[in-house]
C-alpha cells in the first residue's frame, strides 16, 4: 500500500508540471557555451555573444553555470550580493539574484572557490536546472556559460540546452578535449544542435580546417554533423579587453574579435528563429526527472 501511495503521488507531481509546462507562454531559446578544456575563452565567448543578441533587440539572461570556478563577474567587473550558490542552499531563488550587466544584458553570477560547487549531488543538479527554467517566460535568449571538461555538471545544461556551442582553439590537446566533450553530449540523444566556434585562430583558412578535421570524425564515428559556428580572430584588443574587465565588443567594437563576435550571434540568431518550435528547456527537465 506504501508503495502504490509513494507511486502515485509520483505521477501526481509529474502531472503538476506537465500542466505548468502547458501553460507557460512560449520558452526562450537556450545556448549554452562549453568547451573541452579550460583556457580556450569560453567565458569570454558567452559573454560577448550575450551582448551582442542584446544588442540586436533580444532580451538576454547570461547564467554563469561554472560551478566552483566561475569568472563572469570578474570578466564582466561585477560584485554581485548573491549567486548561483546562494540558490543551490535555498536562500535565494533565481529571479532574487539576477542583476544587470553591460550591453543591457541580465545575469547570473557563479561562485568561485567552493569546493562543494564543484560537483553537485544530483538534488542540487536537479534544483539549479529547475531555478533556470524559472527564467524562461522572463527572456528571448539564455546563455549559459558551463564549465570546462565532460563533468556530470556541464554535460546536464548542454544536454537540455536547445543549442551547444562547443569552442576549440586550433591547438591539438584542445581539439581532441572538444571531440570528446561532443562525443558525451550525442551519447545523451537529446537532438540538441551542437555548433563548432574555433578561438584564436591566425585566418579563417585555419578556421576551416579545425572544424572540417572535427566535423568529418564526428559524422564518421558518432553520425552527427556538427554546425560551423565560425571562428574568432586571435587578437590582442580580447587581452587589453580583459585587463581592464570590459567585453571586447564594447570596449574595441571596431577590432577583428568584435566582428567575429557579432558574426557569432547572427548565425544562432537565425538558427534559433528556424528551430523556435522545438521543446523548451522547462520541458526537458520534466521528461528527465519523470
Amino acid at each position: 500500500m506504501i508503495e502504490n501511495k509513494n507511486n502515485n503521488t509520483i505521477v501526481d507531481q509529474a502531472e503538476k508540471l506537465r500542466l505548468m509546462v502547458q501553460t507557460t507562454r512560449k520558452s526562450a531559446r537556450v545556448v549554452a557555451v562549453t568547451s573541452g578544456k579550460g583556457g580556450v575563452g569560453k567565458t569570454n565567448v558567452a559573454a560577448n555573444l550575450a551582448i551582442c543578441l542584446a544588442a540586436a533587440n533580444r532580451d538576454v539572461i547570461l547564467v554563469d553555470a561554472d560551478l566552483g570556478l566561475a569568472n563572469l563577474d570578474v570578466v564582466l567587473n561585477l560584485n554581485p550580493r548573491h549567486n548561483l550558490s546562494d540558490v543551490i542552499c535555498g536562500s535565494r531563488r533565481m529571479d532574487e539574484i539576477i542583476r544587470s550587466g553591460p550591453g543591457g544584458i541580465r545575469i547570473v553570477c557563479g561562485a568561485s572557490g567552493l569546493s562543494q560547487l564543484a560537483d553537485l549531488n544530483e538534488f542540487q543538479r536537479q534544483r539549479v536546472i529547475q531555478e533556470i527554467s524559472t527564467l524562461e517566460h522572463q527572456a528571448d535568449v539564455i546563455v549559459i556559460d558551463t564549465g570546462a571538461g565532460i563533468s556530470r555538471d556541464v554535460c546536464a545544461f548542454c544536454e537540455a540546452a536547445d543549442h551547444t556551442v562547443v569552442v576549440t582553439t586550433p591547438d591539438p590537446t584542445s581539439i581532441t578535449d572538444a571531440y570528446a566533450m561532443i562525443k558525451r553530449i550525442t551519447r545523451a540523444n537529446t537532438g540538441s544542435k551542437i555548433s563548432l566556434l574555433v578561438n584564436v585562430v591566425e585566418s579563417r583558412g585555419e578556421a576551416k580546417k579545425v572544424f572540417q578535421r572535427l566535423n568529418a570524425t564526428s559524422q564518421k564515428f558518432l553520425d552527427v554533423p556538427l554546425y560551423d559556428a565560425g571562428y574568432v580572430l586571435r587578437d590582442e584588443h580580447v587581452v587589453q579587453a580583459v585587463r581592464r574587465r570590459e567585453p571586447v565588443v564594447l570596449a574595441y567594437p571596431r577590432c577583428q574579435a568584435s566582428y567575429c563576435m557579432l558574426a557569432l550571434a547572427g548565425k544562432l540568431g537565425r538558427a534559433g528563429q528556424a528551430a523556435a518550435a522545438q521543446e523548451g528547456f522547462f520541458r526537458k527537465v520534466v521528461n528527465w526527472f519523470f
